[in-house]
């Protein structure tokens, strides 16, 4: 199953996910000058990104959003983005969050499994009910395909609607958790997690440790590291035994050359470094919380 290679590859990379969430005003001004068209400036910074990155990364997470804002040119760099990693062996999550029911989600499944946008694993969110995961379940089972679905994000905004207490006093994100980890339980991969994972941000840290616990069998994709605020020991405690997730960066990553005296033309060096501090500042964390 896929949450196998997955697991796999965090095990023997580490559990970086690099999120090429790449505008144009991320790309350095002379690079860019380089090409004609969006399409080529997008898709070689993130060629560059990835050759870099590769030996680092536990995999890597794709945003449409940031290629959906270019119309046709920026999809066209999304395709080419996706063939390229998934021609190189990466586990490649598209960070698409659809949350739909019924023909209109087997259209989103067909369209981000297979085809020109075909990826990993997909993200989703889970608010209109169960029924707008069930559609991307046949690709689970028969085409080596996973999800990760929101539970509790990083955002400050969560509380607004994933914090609200359910009648038997429970938050709705723990409701929407219990759901899913049923439902993963019969798409379990060897490496004792399932298929089905949860998007679990690392910046409500009191809950951490009650969330690994009780979810064992979830693998979580944690974004929040970084930028929004969350700190390796945070996030340490969302893994097991530095494996059982994934932590995204996105800017931290795209970005780093910018804190570099002439890093502009060294960008892809730049980021790998990034990769690996990030990746051992991680480890580092996860040993000090086992020892």
């Amino acid at each position: 199953m896929i949450i196998d290679r997955l697991y796999e590859s965090v095990d023997k990379k580490g559990v970086v996910c690099v999120g090429l969430d790449t505008s144009l005003d991320y790309l350095p001004a002379e690079f860019l000058k380089s090409f004609e068209n969006i399409e080529d400036a997008l898709f070689n910074f993130n060629k560059r990104i990835i050759d870099a990155t590769f030996d680092a990364a536990g995999c890597f997470k794709v945003q449409i959003a940031y290629y959906e804002a270019y119309g046709i040119a920026g999809l066209m760099a999304y395709k080419k983005t996706l063939k390229y990693l998934r021609e190189k062996g990466a586990v490649v999550i598209a960070d698409i969050k659809r949350g739909d029911i019924a023909k209109t989600a087997e259209m989103y499944a067909k369209a981000h499994f297979t085809g020109d946008f075909e990826s990993d694993f997909v993200t989703l969110s889970p608010y209109m009910g169960l029924d707008s995961i069930e559609p991307y379940l046949p690709y689970i089972d028969n085409e080596e395909k996973g999800v990760f679905v929101l539970v509790r994000t990083s955002n400050k905004g969560a509380e607004d609607i994933q914090y609200i207490k359910s009648e038997n006093g429970k938050m709705i994100y723990d409701e929407v958790a219990d759901k899913l980890y049923v439902m993963g339980e019969k798409h379990m991969g060897n490496c004792g997690y399932s298929s089905i994972g949860g998007v679990m941000g690392c910046t409500h840290v009191e809950e951490g440790l009650e969330l690994r616990k009780r979810l064992a069998k979830m693998f979580f994709l944690i974004p929040g590291y970084g930028a929004q605020g969350g700190k390796a020991e945070d996030v340490a405690l969302y893994l097991k035994d530095g494996n059982g997730g994934v932590v995204n960066s996105s800017r931290g990553i795209l970005l780093a050359y910018r804190k570099q005296e002439n890093g502009e033309k060294h960008f892809d060096e730049c980021a790998a470094a990034e990769t690996v501090r990030m990746r051992d500042e991680i480890a580092a964390a996860v040993k000090k919380l086992n020892a």
